[in-house]
């Protein structure tokens, strides 16, 4: 899943409406810093971790997670049945209502999973549910009948899924963002714009732990318990508050002052000195923080310059003296904590066979290299990287690389339509398996922003699928990292490290790799609770 990682302006700010408000003293209410203002909450369409944290608060699937070890467990659906082969799940869903009061059936899960593969949807994520037989052939437009694709509801309670391949973390995926239902009447009805702060205030009906109780833009999100959702005895915070900070010296700010119960990141000139801290937890995270180049556009339509950009740059001396937070230096894209995966060696830092690559693309010594543009996401982080790695290009390439700073969704949007060079980019893989990095490639892919297409690479992501013995499955995996690491359309940087911050008297969180908070679970000082 998209990443952004917000760090510091080093002027510290307080937000306007930062402060907690007045409240009834029973009210259990957690607060925490979200990070940028959403993109989107509509499931079909959102690609950010921050994005995918609020609506697993608002939205249920059929499974949920363990929150102790992200286990699938039921969630809209009571039980299920795999067939012996692995390729038929059924799945019962219990007795349960939306916010509204309709009855959530199987229809509303087929009806939602469709949406997301209309072609017209857009979803970036729709090759997710590619798993499905039929399900690319349809959102390709190469079958029009969605009768052929293997998604069923046999009736109100039951929704049959016929997978095209073996996938053995499907139970996962039902757990994930893309695959929350949403309430077909209201969406029809809205078009779009059912997923409005104004809509999913005033006429948004869910499924989840919450609901939408408000949402100022650039000030708050506040989710309150669904009374009407299955569960809700065990939902430990009456009041869930996201405040989107994109300052991480601001979100530091509010938590030391208590008007934060929870962030995600610390401001990097902090970072030696907080970690020393008990109230900072730290561990491995399976992401990996890179740049796109867009290689349907000059100078980067060249897989030399690709590799001279790639590897003129010092990640090591970047992890240990920059960022000072245990990350490690990224030379390839897949991270180490998958089991059984090994990745192929990537690059290392050569400036002497850079200025021979950079050379061989017609810029001996940097001579005519065009001036480039880097485009980022607003963070102190961020800025802080891009200046090191433009410091290093125009050192061992004599190349210039002109920084250009833009807001989240603008950045996303920009890079979405490739009108870009080199872009920042991040992804936390969406389950533990390497096909949650590498099939972000493919040619067309939904989520492949960088122009770049490989057919052996396609080839070999899609025989992954077809293999059932694990050991040779890796080593295709193997194989198509090979491809892409030769090929350069992205230029790993390094291995995101988790780095939050909350006290001991929050309960519901776990430490796992990809640093999943269930909003369900969290809370403050109830540790008689479910979930603690």
């Amino acid at each position: 899943m998209r990443i952004a990682v917000f760090l510091p302006l080093l002027v510290a700010a307080a937000l306007p409406g930062c402060g907690k408000p007045e409240q009834p003293a029973d009210v259990r209410e957690f607060v925490y810093v979200s990070g940028a203002e959403p993109e989107t909450l509509d499931p079909a369409r959102m690609t950010g971790l921050l994005e995918g944290r609020l609506a697993n608060g608002l939205f249920e699937g059929l499974a949920t997670y363990d929150p102790k070890d992200l286990s699938p467990l039921p969630g809209a659906a009571e039980k299920w049945e795999i067939s012996p082969d692995g390729l038929a799940y059924t799945f019962h869903l219990r007795d349960a209502i939306w916010s509204n009061g309709d009855p959530i059936t199987a229809h509303d899960f087929a009806w939602s999973w469709r949406r997301v593969l209309e072609p017209e949807t857009a979803a970036s994520y729709a090759y997710m549910l590619y798993c499905i037989r039929g399900a690319q052939a349809f959102n390709e437009g190469a079958q029009a009948d969605f009768d052929k694709v293997g998604i069923v509801a046999v009736d109100d309670r039951t929704l049959r899924v016929h997978l095209a391949r073996v996938t053995p973390y499907f139970l996962e995926l039902t757990a994930f963002s893309t695959f929350l239902p949403v309430h077909r009447k209201t969406v029809q009805k809205l078009g779009r714009a059912w997923a409005s702060p104004k809509n999913l205030v005033a006429r948004g009906v869910v499924n989840g732990p919450f609901i939408m109780k408000q949402w100022r833009i650039n000030d708050r999100i506040v989710l309150e318990r669904n009374p009407r959702y299955w569960d809700a005895a065990n939902v430990v915070s009456d009041r869930i508050v996201a405040l989107p900070i994109e300052s991480e010296m601001t979100a530091l700010n509010a938590y030391e002052e208590g008007r934060a119960d929870f962030v995600t990141s610390v401001p990097l000139p902090l970072i030696v000195k907080l970690q020393a801290r008990p109230d900072f937890h730290g561990s491995d995270y399976l992401g990996t923080y890179y740049y796109n180049f867009n290689t349907t556009r000059k100078p980067f339509d060249d897989v030399h310059v690709r590799q001279a950009f790639n590897i003129a740059v010092d990640k090591e001396r970047l992890v240990r003296y920059v960022l000072k937070g245990g990350e490690k230096a990224a030379r390839t894209f897949v991270p180490p904590q998958i089991p059984g995966y090994s990745a192929p060696d990537g690059p290392r830092f050569d400036p002497g066979e850079a200025a021979k690559l950079i050379a061989q693309a017609g810029y001996p010594g940097g001579k005519g290299f065009p001036r480039v543009k880097l485009l980022y996401n607003t963070s102190g982080r961020h800025k802080d990287v891009a200046e090191v790695l433009q410091e290093m290009w125009k050192e061992n390439l004599n190349v210039t690389v002109e920084l250009v700073n833009l807001e989240w969704k603008t950045h996303l949007a920009t890079v979405r339509r490739k009108d870009y060079q080199i872009a920042r980019a991040g992804w936390i893989g969406d389950y533990v398996d390497p096909n949650t990095f590498l099939d972000l490639f493919i040619t067309d892919g939904g989520n492949n922003r960088t122009g770049w297409s490989n057919p052996d690479y396609d080839a070999l992501i899609g025989s992954s699928g077809r293999e059932p013995d694990a050991q040779k499955r890796m080593a295709i995996f193997r194989n198509a990292e090979t491809i892409l690491t030769n090929g350069m359309p992205i230029m790993p940087i390094y291995y995101y490290r988790v780095q939050n911050m909350y006290r001991d008297d929050v309960v519901g969180m776990y430490p796992n790799i990809r640093n999943v908070i269930l909003l369900k679970h969290v809370g403050k000082g109830q540790r008689s609770r479910p979930g603690t």
